[in-house]
């Protein structure tokens, strides 16, 4: 009588961790959800790493070197030196 109770005991322990395995909080479905988050985070993250190099290198161009303020001024805000001619061609 006492092994039938036992196994009753853990086969219902084995029946309760099985369907918090599949079915809680901590489920498998619930853990391949979080991963491919993580991915997506991490690949995020990557993109907005990549795009903080490059802005921390041009604050720096800006900082070292008259040369890029230049191309700035010309390309951005249409400024020419003195003595200097700026032709525009218009594609069509």
């Amino acid at each position: 009588m006492v092994s039938r109770i036992v196994t009753v005991v853990l086969l219902s322990l084995l029946a309760i961790t099985h369907a918090q395995l599949w079915l809680g909080a901590g489920s498998m479905d619930r853990v391949a959800e979080l991963r491919a988050q993580i991915n997506e985070l991490h690949a995020t993250n990557a993109q907005a790493r990549k795009e903080n190099e490059r802005l921390s290198s041009e604050v720096t161009d800006l900082r070292d070197g008259q040369d890029s303020i230049q191309e700035k001024a010309r390309s951005e805000l249409g400024m020419v030196r003195p003595n200097e001619i700026y032709v525009q061609i218009m594609r069509r």
